[in-house]
């Protein structure tokens, strides 16, 4: 047989080629739309028990916002390696909606995988418990190892059971700081620092090597009022005397000590405990309430918060349609630009709050605050945008979480009405700016630096060369111009005298409770208080308004993307890369880095409280 034409065989092998990639490419679009479907299909609501114990798992830290972009979140979830955190709202959500629904017999508070949370998040949980317990039915609360915060929560519960082998270890509040003065020296860097507020000491870290007077007083007032509070609370809702916790953690020794008794058996014999029981123990007593579930790894009849609350959504359209009230959260240090969740951009904040101002279903605003502050521009592009809201007739309503402190209170004194927790942090009303330089470490490297400018302005932030006193003077006038600007703002929004204000500013921080009495704060109040305040500012009826809450959220692409993966994983395909122990070392290390390298002020000034307590 005679051979084609090469041609003829060319064009026949390239259509050949293109059939078989038309058709991989066919199979790779089923395998995506299949994909997409079964995606789509495992996440939808699963059905409930018709009775059941709501089971909450915190797992991490309580936050008011989840950390990071929802892009990246919902794949770093996907891959198992999301920061764990877990938002107050979505356990006060599921309290409110099991109290009036008749298929939950029970909550169980599985606390085994909570870490933390700050104090006033703690309380508004612990409300929405007290709550739901009006109800008549029983909150059942669990863990093998008790510290300071999930014993909080825990004693707010009907029953609290511990592992025999467990322990309650409360050890109250403190702060202890690393400070880095003769280290710094030792590597022969000049620390410019710049200040003003007798009391604003967020730099010493770099300029000490201990702490200050002004800070160990101030400090000291607002760790013993945290204490206090967490004391009262606990023995109000175990029926304790004010002062057992705090004998129990002071007495620590004298118990682990006791030959007749564990640690465990202690926490039972003073009431801290109810009962201890295993894992297996405790699920029995909750198939005694919730009914027992012989094909489930429980044992017991369970909704778990995450598909409760999906089922929950659905059925409830959280706005009215023509009269709402918009939330919005402002969580972590304060930054020029735009910045993800978990970080308040300057940029990315007051558009959300021009959103909402050109909402016209949006009748008043509800500002989340919960920072230490940061940047002292973005501070001020947010508190223009709260003014905006206010020019176009929407009130704006401050709602003080943990700490508004700082920038965060810079942020919130615009407000028409501001509300805090009793143990918010708020005040540190203050400002500093940092400008190390390495010449001498430069210096001794070999390494130098020298030339000419036209004026003698010229390169003087260079951080190779030494700062020259005229700079320096320039710099802390400008410093002494932003706090002055502080305090005189604080004084117009809050009706007081500038002079009144500087006496209770100066970088001092304060408890929500002291600052009601100073006037920096209106009243007493949590997120659901303030809501009430923006709705009566509004001018809206009880039951008359919707909640809408302004966040980012995933575009139609991603979450197209993230279907497709969810679809992959169902039928078993293993997509992205796991980090390795490498990779986990070095955002570790970016972490610890993140709250210096990432300050981005414009000008350098910042209004910033390092006021996170241990036992928060």
């Amino acid at each position: 047989m005679a051979k084609r034409n090469f041609f003829v065989r060319f064009f026949s092998a390239v259509w050949t080629g293109a059939d078989t990639l038309r058709k991989i490419l066919h199979l790779i679009v089923l395998l995506f739309m299949f994909s997409i479907v079964v995606g789509a299909l495992s996440k939808s609501t699963p059905n409930l028990p018709d009775n059941a114990a709501l089971l909450i798992r915190p797992s991490g830290v309580l936050v008011e916002q989840l950390e990071g972009n929802p892009f990246d979140r919902a794949f770093a979830e996907f891959l198992d390696e999301a920061p764990q955190q877990t938002l107050v709202k979505d356990i006060v959500d599921g309290l409110e909606f099991a109290r009036d629904d008749d298929r939950i017999e029970a909550v169980v508070l599985d606390l085994r995988g909570m870490t933390g949370g700050g104090l006033s998040k703690l309380q508004r949980i612990g409300e929405a418990i007290e709550q739901f317990q009006q109800s008549g039915k029983k909150v059942i609360a669990h863990a093998s190892f008790y510290d300071q915060s999930t014993y909080y929560l825990a004693s707010y519960a009907d029953e609290i059971y511990m592992h025999p082998e467990g322990m309650l270890l409360v050890q109250g509040y403190g702060v202890y700081r690393t400070y880095f003065q003769e280290a710094i020296e030792k590597l022969r860097i000049d620390w410019n620092v710049f200040r003003a507020g007798t009391h604003k000491t967020a730099a010493e870290s770099y300029t000490r090597n201990d702490m200050s007077d002004e800070d160990r007083q101030a400090i000291g007032n607002v760790l013993g009022a945290l204490w206090s509070t967490y004391q009262e609370d606990v023995a109000a809702a175990r029926s304790l005397d004010d002062t057992s916790v705090g004998e129990f953690a002071d007495n620590f020794l004298e118990y682990a000590r006791r030959e007749d008794a564990t640690i465990a058996e202690i926490a039972v014999e003073l009431g801290y405990i109810d009962e201890l029981l295993t894992n297996e123990q405790v699920n029995d007593r909750v198939a005694d309430l919730a009914g027992e579930d012989d094909e489930g790894v429980l044992g017991y009849q369970a909704a778990g918060l995450k598909e409760y609350l999906a089922q929950k959504h659905l059925l409830r359209d959280p706005s009215s349609g023509d009269n709402n009230i918009a939330v919005i959260v402002a969580v972590g240090e304060i930054l020029d630009g735009t910045q993800p969740p978990g970080t308040i951009g300057g940029d990315s904040t007051a558009n959300l709050l021009a959103q909402a101002r050109h909402d016209e279903s949006v009748k008043a605003v509800v500002l989340r605050v919960d920072s230490p502050g940061g940047s002292a521009f973005a501070s001020e592009v947010i508190r223009n945008e709260v003014q905006a809201l206010q020019d176009a007739g929407k009130p704006v309503v401050a709602s003080m979480s943990s700490v508004a402190a700082s920038g965060g209170y810079w942020i919130s004194m615009a407000a028409d009405r501001i509300l805090a927790s009793e143990t918010t942090i708020t005040g540190s009303i203050g400002v500093i700016g940092m400008f190390p330089t390495f010449q001498r470490s430069l210096a001794a490297l070999g390494v130098h630096t020298d030339g000419l400018g036209t004026t003698h302005l010229a390169g003087a932030l260079r951080p190779d060369r030494e700062m020259s006193d005229e700079v320096r003077q320039i710099v802390q006038a400008l410093i002494e111009d932003s706090y002055h600007d502080f305090i005189t703002r604080v004084a117009r929004h809050r009706k007081m005298d500038v002079a009144a204000v500087d006496r209770i500013a100066q970088g001092q921080i304060w408890t929500g409770a002291a600052a009601v009495e100073n006037g920096l704060v209106d009243q007493l109040g949590n997120l659901d208080a303030a809501i009430e305040v923006a709705a009566d500012l509004a001018g809206l009826e009880v039951d008359d308004y919707g909640l809408i809450y302004y966040e980012e959220d995933l575009s139609p692409f991603e979450t197209l993307v993230l279907q497709f993966m969810g679809g992959a994983r169902s039928l078993g395909l293993d997509i992205g890369p796991r980090p390795s122990s490498v990779d986990r070392l070095v955002a570790f290390t970016e972490r610890a880095l993140t709250s210096v390298l990432r300050f981005n002020d414009p000008r350098g000034i910042y209004a910033h409280c390092f006021c996170v307590f241990d036992g928060s």
